[in-house]
């Protein structure tokens, strides 16, 4: 049974259009967590709004919304305008134009959603739209009002559904040119090129993510664990590094130890290697 979905609407193409729903595709949910307590009695602290000036406690009905002036005062704004200012929704997942993949920046990339039809008369209608944007290899730009905003999102098929993911406005994201203009051009060429083409071919891969863990996690889940068995954990050292200061010869070990590595990795004679394993 699919997750329960945390937006309903409608995916729009012209006059072409079908229920849909959007499902949450990434949770923090499982990170570990943690109250803050009073050492001296272990009970749970309540956070409280104070005036800045009296020090005074303030009631949530006596607390509003204020736009901060250079002077120093403020816009102060009711509750009733601030709902009046968020744009109605429709609930429709509006298409504008169709992208080619290739062409996706996902440095706008925010928050992805899996998109699913919301029904079972959605569902031919979302199939004929996931197959031809596949087929085509396109991805689609719509417009929707989600969760009190107006949002910007990339629709791209992926296996029997569809990826939707909010986009951040240009305004949002700073141009790269602003961050890397103090990076100086360098021609980089000779060995010291192919040693880097080397290591990064002895070391190419497949996208796994599974392979990979929150060690920062698992050691916060570990050490829960072991204070509640009345264990003492040793906090782990990082081993020390060699500091290498010339750049060629830390590519030339570099690709040494890669050349061992990628030979480990070869099935012994008369052996196939075992299939990899896929994420599900």
């Amino acid at each position: 049974m699919a997750p329960r979905a945390v937006w309903k609407g409608r995916l729009q193409i012209a006059e072409l259009s079908c229920a849909v729903a959007l499902h949450t595709a990434a949770s923090t949910s499982e990170r570990i967590g943690f109250h803050t307590l009073n050492r001296a009695t272990g009970n749970r602290v309540r956070r409280q709004f104070v005036d800045a000036e009296s020090g005074k406690p303030v009631e949530s009905e006596d607390q509003v919304k204020g736009y901060a002036l250079a002077s120093g005062e403020y816009v102060v704004l009711d509750p009733d305008e601030i709902a009046a200012a968020v744009p109605e929704s429709d609930k429709t997942l509006a298409v504008s134009d169709f992208i080619a993949c290739q062409d996706i920046d996902d440095t706008y990339f925010d928050r992805p959603y899996y998109l699913t039809p919301a029904d079972r008369a959605a569902q031919e209608a979302f199939a004929l739209i996931r197959e031809g944007m596949a087929r085509r290899k396109v991805a689609a730009l719509a417009r929707a009002v989600l969760f009190r905003r107006v949002r910007t999102v990339l629709i791209r098929a992926d296996d029997a559904g569809m990826i939707a993911t909010t986009l951040n406005f240009d305004h949002e994201v700073r141009p790269a040119a602003e961050v890397f203009r103090d990076i100086p051009a360098r021609r980089i060429k000779g060995e010291m090129l192919e040693l880097a083409e080397h290591i990064i071919k002895t070391k190419m891969g497949e996208f796994d993510i599974s392979g990979f863990d929150d060690r920062y996690d698992a050691a916060l889940a570990e050490l829960v664990k072991a204070r509640i068995e009345g264990r003492k954990i040793t906090p782990r050292k990082p081993a020390p590094r060699e500091n290498v200061v010339d750049l060629m010869t830390a590519l030339r070990e570099s690709a040494g130890v890669a050349k061992k590595t990628s030979s480990s990795r070869k099935a012994p004679a008369g052996k196939k290697p075992a299939p990899r394993r896929k994420s599900g």
